[in-house]
């Protein structure tokens, strides 16, 4: 099965709009014949996307820290839950046992992963495309710092266009079913 690594936060936020994208992804997923793949919890937005996947009878793949774990912070119904060492081998696994990799609105951890996830992308570790699913224009500020990002030559065009913000499930379908990574940067070429 293809899954989808989902990045999202362990709190729902304080408009119900973000409870809505994530049942609202969770739906796209199956219905799309992915799985999913994240962190473990069982709170916040992660407990939503995870519980809503599994009532459409989907798959769930949740990997989680030993140290979480151990806080009785893990969905304990999953289809299948690895527990692993750190977050590195977290982040690691994530995007080992997914096709792309999706950020619904969260806080500086899902900033992180994401964001490691498309650096990645720029240095030949990770295939997969990175989206940031840009509810009630959360992202809007991201996005247009990473267009600064490119105006300032810090990141080229190419790779800027290898990197989603949207807030349409079509247009991020569209974009996964398109992607191919960016190409490996060289000396000639680096930016």
């Amino acid at each position: 099965m293809k899954n989808i690594a989902v990045y999202c936060g362990a709190a729902t936020g304080n408009d119900p709009i973000y409870i809505t994208a994530a049942k609202n992804l969770a739906h796209w997923i199956t219905q799309n014949n992915y799985g999913l793949t994240y962190g473990g919890g069982r709170f916040g937005l992660m407990g939503v996307l995870a519980e809503t996947v599994l009532s459409d009878d989907g798959y769930v793949h949740g990997i989680i820290t030993e140290s979480l774990a151990s806080r009785n912070l893990s969905q304990t119904d999953l289809s299948k839950l690895d527990i692993v060492d750190s977050m590195d081998a977290r982040k690691r696994a994530m995007l080992d046992n997914s096709i792309a990799s999706i950020a619904l609105p969260g806080g500086p951890g899902t900033l992180e992963e994401i964001s490691e996830a498309y650096s990645w992308t720029r240095i030949g570790d990770n295939n997969n495309p990175c989206i940031f699913y840009n509810v009630n224009h959360y992202y809007d500020a991201l996005e247009t710092f990473f267009d600064t990002m490119t105006e300032n030559e810090f990141l080229t065009k190419t790779d800027r266009d290898k990197l989603l913000f949207s807030d349409s499930l079509d247009e991020i379908k569209e974009f996964i079913d398109t992607y191919t990574p960016p190409k490996l940067r060289s000396f000639k070429n680096a930016k």
